[in-house]
């Protein structure tokens, strides 16, 4: 363990910046999900590119405690926005 306040390691700073730039990225494509909404060309490019070319058909199931379901992948993605899980998976 490091002692609190020293700097980090070559690897930590490389999982730390590896972080923030998912972070960052998932950020932006919530900012145009939110300016343009789900049926703009690029917002559901980036859906299929999320789920590997094919925007899923709803009800969209996840493991949340509360939220069970969602109507449609886009109120999935726009609840994952509005609460920042941007990494949570169905």
């Amino acid at each position: 363990a490091q002692q609190p306040g020293t700097p980090l390691s070559d690897q930590e700073y490389h999982q730390f910046f590896k972080f923030l730039r998912n972070t960052i990225q998932a950020s932006t494509a919530c900012h145009l999900r939110e300016l343009y909404g789900c049926k703009n060309s690029l917002v559901q490019r980036l859906d299929e590119y999320e789920n590997h070319g094919v925007i899923p058909p709803g009800p969209i199931c996840s493991e949340l405690p509360g939220n069970p379901f969602f109507h449609n992948f886009c109120t999935f993605s726009l609840y994952r926005c509005v609460m920042k899980k941007y990494f949570l998976k169905v």
